[in-house]
């Protein structure tokens, strides 16, 4: 496929084209597109047979910004055959999605030692941002090497950037609600820093850490310990005696709203305890930065969980993927729930293995599926694709010796609209 796009002042290239979108979404949909799945979400019922009920949850797998990213990613394989194409890390944090576009010719390039190994490419080489964005630095020396960008950040972490630019602009500290070692908010600190490294920022994971720091504000503390307890976590220079008199609270976009409203709660009743009330606005900030997706899907989990009778839950999903994780969570407090990748982890009724995130660990467990009548609800994470849960309510059928299909109305291909590969209607 021939192409005359050209990259513009910024080095980044738009392929989202009603030309070369058309040549794409066929391809993006035969890979990934579940008719089954489709039915399910359209007619909002769950599927029973032998003694097995399948519930999903009213909202799951691919989001906009994934879905996008992906569309994004076959487009460049298409108008840029030929050329060197790729990857900064993973496009999504799901292994068949990143495995798929290895398999068309876009090589994952991985961090060494905290940088990517980009010094060598050319203006004639192809570089996808991934939908988590990537750091000011990496961005910049692409562009001085002229590379074609594609850049599929989401909108939704772009939004958070613009925040914690807003943050560095008034000379406030960033606290960052997310994990250091994320590629999101490893970009998101790098926008709170900004490209000469003056901006401030601190990330904080848990409420255990939030508490920490609220203390400090409060009450002072060892600097040195600080600096050793969230080593990797600040920007160049960061004293916290001195920058965490102004701070303003952003997140990475997948973390739990719950949590992180709760860390903007902390650290807002720290400043006021530290300088009164009516100082507040001069020393907080905060903005609400959780990605809508993320929250639909918590959501409708969520309602699952309160509302609907079930024996256990399936979470499908990339085991690095932290919205997925978050889905695991919520379920784990609540019945038996098992974190899986894929349907090949469904080994047997009494076998299957599943990622323990507690101990970044895959484990086996044995009677997971029990005899007689079960009920079984699935959900999946933002970068899950559709036909992975298709896959995984044939094989749980499989087990109890049904063919799913022998299950839905004949017609059920039909009976609903013609849908793109995340499963919302065109």
């Amino acid at each position: 496929m021939s192409s005359n796009l050209h990259a513009n002042a910024a080095g980044k290239v738009n392929l989202r084209t009603p030309e070369v979108m058309s040549q794409v979404q066929a391809e993006v949909e035969n890979h990934y597109r579940s008719p089954i799945v489709e039915f399910l979400r359209y007619s909002g019922q769950p599927i029973t047979n032998s003694g097995l009920t399948i519930k999903l949850a009213k909202a799951f797998g691919f989001c906009y910004g994934v879905e996008r990213a992906i569309d994004l990613a076959y487009a460049a394989a298409k108008v840029f055959k030929g050329k060197r194409i790729y990857v900064l890390g993973e496009i999504i944090h799901n292994p068949e999605v990143n495995d798929q576009l290895n398999a068309m010719g876009i090589e994952h390039m991985h961090e060494v030692e905290g940088n990517y190994p980009i010094d060598n490419l050319t203006s004639e080489d192809v570089v996808i941002v991934p939908a988590f964005g990537a750091e000011v630095k990496t961005i910049g020396r692409l562009k001085e090497l002229g590379c074609k960008l594609v850049d599929t950040t989401c909108g939704d972490v772009m939004s958070v950037w613009r925040r914690v630019r807003q943050y560095r602009k008034e000379q406030v500290t960033s606290i960052i609600h997310g994990k250091a070692w994320h590629e999101e908010t490893k970009a998101t600190a790098s926008h709170a820093a900004g490209e000469d490294r003056t901006g401030r920022y601190l990330v904080v994971y848990s409420l255990a850490e939030t508490d920490y720091v609220c203390n400090y504000i409060r009450n002072g503390g060892d600097r040195e310990e600080f600096l050793k307890k969230f080593e990797g976590g600040y920007s160049a220079g960061f004293d916290p005696d001195l920058h965490l008199k102004a701070v303003g609270v952003a997140n990475q976009t997948t973390m739990m709203r719950g949590e992180t409203e709760e860390v903007q709660n902390r650290i807002k009743k720290a400043i006021e305890d530290r300088f009164g009330a009516q100082n507040v606005g001069q020393h907080f900030r905060f903005f609400d930065t959780i990605c809508g997706a993320t929250q639909e899907r918590q959501d409708a989990l969520r309602d699952m969980l309160d509302h609907e009778k079930m024996d256990l839950l399936i979470v499908v999903g990339g085991y690095n993927s932290s919205n997925t994780s978050h889905l695991a969570e919520m379920g784990e407090g609540h019945l038996p729930t098992y974190f899986i990748k894929n349907s090949e982890k469904l080994i047997s009724t009494s076998e299957i293995e599943h990622w323990n995130q507690h101990d970044n660990v895959e484990i086996s467990t044995k009677d997971w599926l029990p005899k007689g009548n079960v009920t079984v609800g699935i959900t999946a994470g933002a970068s899950c694709p559709n036909n992975l849960i298709e896959e995984t309510i044939r094989r749980i059928y499989e087990l109890r010796g049904v063919d799913v299909e022998a299950i839905l109305p004949t017609d059920y291909r039909e009976q609903v609209p013609p849908t793109n590969a995340s499963g919302s209607a065109h």
